[in-house]
């Protein structure tokens, strides 16, 4: 049962930021995201966020004067091809090569305990059966990459004179529904940004429930008459039961590590896709 909610309430659910700017982001610099058994992230190379400019003006200086050329012969599509289309399909190209040299594997990577995935655009669900419970998780790569974005990438590349990487740590929800039981167990869990910027340096979940409630089972669409308990309503205690209850059934601090691993990979095939998609739309041919 895949449920659109995850993208709109897990969304308004992340910790605030302090930047509302809409360019992609970084991750917290955090020792066990870099260690052998943390999720991978990938070296950072994204320039389309320079061509914004000064991103706290917000003014971006033009790279010449465009110049509008007739169109094409070869082409054959009759639209309007300029000066800057070329610069634009041309920068897209190298971007599209810089990120492919980077990609780590052309496959995904897969997550351990039995697992299957199936993928629909942006959206990915996991799905496995134990002892007669169906349990799947879902998630979206949309939105994950972290806020502050370049000021991240500007304060990373300072401190350390490497590349920073990025990292998607996407919201996910839980389904777990029972053979003998009509109605689905639904668990919003999100990453806690705060405790992976901790690393090693204590035993803490690297994520938490947000929201539990119970939908009908087989039902697409969201039942909003349902009663949910949000995170200030859970006591510690039916916290903690919550999350042992979770990690029966696999979803567990490995669990997010190689799900981090596995959102960050799909997120950058999406990134190359796009650039190539709007490679063709600029050139058009």
């Amino acid at each position: 049962m895949l449920k659109s909610v995850v993208r709109t309430v897990g969304a308004a659910l992340r910790l605030p930021t302090a930047s509302t700017s809409t360019t992609r982001a970084l991750p917290l610099n955090c020792p066990t995201l870099c260690s052998a058994n943390a999720a991978t992230a990938r070296t950072f190379t994204r320039s389309l966020w320079m061509m914004n400019g000064n991103g706290a003006s917000g003014y971006r200086p033009k790279l010449f004067t465009t110049k509008v050329l007739n169109p094409s012969a070869s082409c054959g599509c009759g639209a309007m091809h300029t000066e800057g289309d070329k610069a634009f399909g041309e920068f897209l190209f190298d971007e599209i090569k810089e990120e492919k040299k980077i990609q780590k594997s052309g496959t995904l990577p897969k997550i351990s305990g039995g697992w299957e995935l199936s993928m629909d655009g942006t959206e990915a669900l996991l799905t496995k059966r134990v002892a007669g419970e169906k349990i799947t998780v879902t998630f979206n790569v949309n939105n994950s990459i972290l806020p502050n974005f370049a000021e991240e990438a500007d304060q990373g590349e300072q401190k350390s004179g490497e590349e920073p990487e990025i990292l998607s740590t996407p919201n996910f929800v839980v389904e777990v529904t029972k053979e003998a039981v009509k109605e689905t167990l639904v668990i919003d869990c999100q990453f806690l940004q705060d405790e992976l910027a901790h690393g090693e340096e204590e035993e803490s979940d690297i994520f938490g429930i947000f929201e539990v409630s119970f939908q009908p089972e087989g039902d697409t669409e969201w039942k909003e008459t349902s009663y949910t308990l949000t995170k200030d309503s859970l006591n510690d205690s039916l916290y903690d039961h919550m999350m042992d209850f979770l990690a029966d059934r696999g979803v567990d601090n490995t669990f997010a590590d190689e799900l981090m691993e596995l959102s960050t990979a799909i997120e950058h095939q999406q990134y190359i896709k796009f650039l190539e998609e709007l490679k063709t739309f600029v050139k058009c041919n």
